[in-house]
């Protein structure tokens, strides 16, 4: 068996959209999907349970900071990720060279891979494929993450428009080579049956770039593909402009996965123009803030005006929060008091809204009905 299959269930008849189903080593789940993000082996102050609660099906790890600590070797040692973890489903780990260009105190990039400085005690650190690819295995998620170059937002590069060109041109011929030095990694370690290896599409804003990654990422025939490099301080509208140009072009019959995006719009738009899969950290990092997602817009929590408010924060969610009867009256005073249980029922309840609305999606695709989901969810920009 391959570690990795992907049945279309239905196609959209007006855009990209599909629903499917992915079956893993550990397990199926159903997309689109939105998969949690546990970065530190851990989706931050809930229990892998309480994560299945929310219609969750997969999650995500951090090679980074695994990497860092406890250390991968340690996690083989205790039978992987999963085991490790106790949550017993499909797992994900990204390939750790997001965090080393965004994170790291100091890193110096060439063809043989990156050096930095780690922020937990200084150490100088060297990454190349080979080393992130074994990390990955060590740590052995069902789907693993190619080591890529990710260039940052044009919006922030430091340097005119001619230098930020010339630093996705080198981000994406570093990619392909980076990602010829994982497959062989891969295929070398006899893992291709336990642990499927996801290619990355680089290329910035450029949409040429974006044209030249795709086509020689796509040369190889992985069981899946991912979209880099929309997540790292472009506007919505970018974002939807570079997702809507490039998903339609990776291959139909495998997975298309969106790296680190987010918000309901965004969501919406990638599904639309055939993304499957999702992750990111908003829902359990605003929740600790007290930011609940709704399908009208974002309750916070902690502002004056649900002191005295004796409804759930969303109406018809069945969410531990909601539907478990705590008022955001209460969860004020919780949020007040400083006590975690607030920043716990927060984060379920922001879970359980992005699986409520990947229910909903799917749900949309299969009776062709956008417009129900326009009307349900206005906080998808749909209407």
């Amino acid at each position: 068996m391959p570690a990795l299959t992907y049945d279309i269930l239905k196609q959209d008849e007006t855009t990209h959209a599909r629903v499917g189903r992915v079956t893993t080593p550990h397990g199926s789940f159903d997309t689109p999907a939105f998969m949690p993000v546990g970065t530190q082996g851990t989706v931050k102050g809930l229990t892998p349970d309480q994560v299945r609660t929310t219609g969750s099906q997969i999650i995500l790890g951090n090679t980074y900071h695994l990497m860092l600590r406890p250390g991968s070797e340690l996690i083989a040692r205790h039978a992987g990720l999963q085991q490790w973890t106790r949550w017993q489903g499909p797992m994900l780990t990204d390939s750790g060279g997001f965090q080393v260009f965004s994170l790291a105190e100091m890193n110096k990039i060439t063809d043989a891979g990156v050096r930095f400085k780690s922020h937990l005690d200084g150490a100088m650190i060297d990454l190349p494929p080979e080393r992130s690819m074994q990390v990955q295995h060590e740590l052995g998620a069902d789907i693993i993450m190619a080591f890529d170059d990710c260039p940052p937002a044009s919006n922030t590069f430091p340097g005119d428009a001619a230098a930020y060109a010339q630093r996705v041109r080198v981000a994406n011929e570093r990619t392909l080579l980076w990602l010829e030095r994982c497959i062989k990694t891969h295929h070398d370690s006899g893992r291709d049956q336990q642990q499927a290896l996801f290619p990355i599409v680089q290329g910035g804003t450029d949409l040429d770039q974006r044209d030249w990654c795709i086509d020689r990422v796509c040369a190889f025939d992985s069981p899946g593909y991912a979209i880099g490099g929309v997540a790292v301080g472009e506007s919505p509208e970018l974002i939807h402009a570079i997702v809507e140009h490039t998903a339609p072009k990776l291959p139909v019959d495998k997975p298309r996965y969106l790296m680190g995006v987010g918000y309901e719009r965004d969501i919406v738009a990638a599904v639309r123009a055939g993304v499957d899969m999702f992750d990111c950290v908003l829902p359990t990092r605003n929740g600790r803030k007290g930011y609940a997602f709704g399908q009208r817009g974002v309750v916070k929590l902690r502002n004056a005006s649900h002191k005295d408010d004796a409804g759930p924060i969303e109406p018809g969610c069945d969410c531990a929060a909601c539907g478990g009867g705590y008022s955001r009256s209460y969860l004020h005073h919780l949020f007040k008091a400083g006590e975690m249980l607030g920043c716990n029922l927060v984060s379920l309840h922001n879970l359980r809204h992005f699986q409520r609305l990947m229910l909903d999606i799917r749900a949309a695709i299969a009776h062709n009905a956008w417009s129900s989901l326009a009307e349900d969810w206005p906080v998808a920009g749909l209407g």
